[in-house]
């Protein structure tokens, strides 16, 4: 018995050096950690339970069946995010690269059809070369397998993808669909070709950090949600966000401790707004003094930053944030914000996290790139990921609220539920300018007459009681007190229970 006990224990103590000390070693001296000093910083201690230590691959071709190694590049199994189950997978770079076998992969499909059954989010900490060559179609196979599953868990699970190393080819197709992208700056990079592909097809000479670099994706092609500076930093916000999740689509986001008054008044909200209505401010500013102790997980922050995303709580609560931003194109939607934002209440809706909108938007961003671009159908995405959310809703137009613009933003005629305005909003088709311009084009050439149409416009439009007046808008509030405003109907909207019309899904302008 003493026999088989120690050759278990000897047998585990290989499995978990993966290949080798050498290339532990080597790992280390990148700056990156191994796959197991991941998982284990990613879980509360001791709650890892392992699946499959001893699984190989089965290739035998290009010498394969003399290079076999316990788990077979990738470590998976469950545990507790601060007493919550996840499960979770991660790469093992130091095992053939990390890359993805048939194995490997049926390793993954296992632990993400258990998340689905079992209802819990699946984190994938990637750091992989890609498809294993040795094996050809059996692993582009398995990479089929994986992307199957990320489709049939979205919605369903969270699933969170951290690039902590190399991404490329197909692999990158399986974190694309995943809710929520983190990258290690310097250390990590996602694109379907790499750089020597490119500079044969296209002749372009580009780096790997260039093409698929964290700051590439997080401020240019929006693959990525944010990057941080190493794996810890990158681990510690993955559990962060994770405490602000529900576990699965069937349950209410969790509900922490709160230290702030939920009638908290502040009143440096009533000076925030500039006099002049084309000066600039900075509405994280206001999201930042309504969240419970000025706590925001801003998301795709270096992204399309004319409008902010992220969750905050109220009175403990998740709420997720939208926001237009007035320090950046004047908090104009564009084709870039508007697919942010769509994304962001798209899944918001789909785990039942309350919206909260923050508005300050003088219309549609105007020019021929935007124009060519589709931006037409892009700031759709927008409208109807609103139209068809069910969660509570509360909206706040803190200024301006223009045109086309103003309905989008989560209005009560997409079903808001609270609609809120501060006495310094502007609800109106277009600015007072504007307007008289079209109004009196025959009075342009009388400097006075121009001034007083356009002063008489402001004084009719450039409020919010003219919205009020028709039941858009349900209360105009003093700023200082929209905390405890947002918090009473948030409060409110506890037992909201609205249902779409049954259909098989619908078909959103992408």
């Amino acid at each position: 018995m003493k026999d088989i006990l120690g050759q278990l224990v000897e047998r585990r103590e290989t499995a978990r050096l993966g290949g080798g000390a050498e290339r532990i070693e080597k790992q280390h001296e990148k700056g990156k950690l191994t796959a197991r000093e991941r998982v284990d910083l990613l879980l509360d201690e001791g709650s890892f339970e392992e699946f499959d230590m001893f699984v190989t691959h089965r290739a035998t071709d290009f010498g394969m069946a003399d290079n076999k190694v316990s788990g077979d590049g990738v470590v998976t199994g469950w545990g507790t995010i601060n007493g919550r189950q996840v499960y979770v997978f991660s790469q093992d770079f130091t095992v053939l690269g990390g890359s993805l076998s048939e194995t490997h992969a049926q390793k993954i499909c296992k632990i993400m059809d258990m998340a689905i059954r079992n209802g819990a989010p699946v984190i994938g900490l990637n750091d992989s070369g890609g498809a294993r060559i040795q094996e050809g179609v059996s692993s582009l196979a398995g990479y089929a397998e994986v992307f199957q599953r990320n489709v049939m868990a979205s919605g369903v699970v969270p699933q969170i993808s951290v690039i902590m190393g190399p991404c490329a080819g197909g692999a990158v197709y399986s974190p694309a669909m995943t809710d929520f992208i983190f990258m290690v700056k310097d250390s990590s990079y996602m694109f379907v070709t790499g750089p020597d592909v490119v500079k044969t097809v296209t002749n372009e000479v580009v780096t790997a950090e260039e093409l698929g670099g964290a700051s590439t994706h997080t401020k240019k092609s929006s693959v990525a949600d944010a990057a941080f500076e190493n794996d810890v930093e990158a681990l510690i916000e993955t559990r962060r966000l994770v405490d602000l999740l529900p576990l699965n689509n069937r349950e209410k986001p969790p509900v922490r401790p709160f230290f702030d008054e939920p009638d908290r008044i502040d009143h440096s909200l009533d000076t925030v707004i500039p006099e002049n209505p084309n000066m600039p401010y900075d509405m994280k500013e206001v999201v930042v003094k309504v969240a419970d102790e000025g706590d925001f997980f801003e998301i795709q922050a270096e992204f399309a930053k004319n409008i902010l995303t992220g969750f905050i709580r109220l009175e403990g609560r998740t709420v997720g944030v939208v926001a237009n931003q007035p320090l950046v194109l004047a908090g104009c939607l564009d084709i870039d914000s508007s697919r942010k934002a769509a994304r962001f209440v798209r899944f918001c809706d789909a785990f039942e996290i309350p919206i909260l909108t923050f508005v300050d938007v003088p219309g549609f961003l105007p020019g021929t790139s935007q124009e060519y671009g589709g931006v037409i159908k892009h700031g759709a995405k927008l409208l109807f990921a609103y139209g068809e959310a069910t969660v509570p809703k509360v909206t706040v137009i803190t200024r301006k609220a223009y045109g086309g613009a103003y309905d989008v933003m989560s209005s009560k005629h997409l079903r808001g539920d609270f609609n809120y305005a501060w006495p310094t909003a502007e609800i109106a088709v277009m600015g007072a300018k504007g307007a008289v311009e079209i109004l009196y084009r025959s009075e342009l050439g009388d400097a006075g007459k121009i001034a007083e149409r356009t002063a008489d416009y402001e004084a009719n439009f450039a409020n919010p009681f003219k919205a009020a007046e028709r039941g858009f808008i349900d209360e105009v509030i003093l700023p200082q007190s929209t905390r405890r405003r947002v918090c009473r109907a948030f409060a409110s909207l506890r037992g909201k229970r609205v249902e779409n019309p049954w259909k098989k899904h619908d078909n959103i302008p992408l």
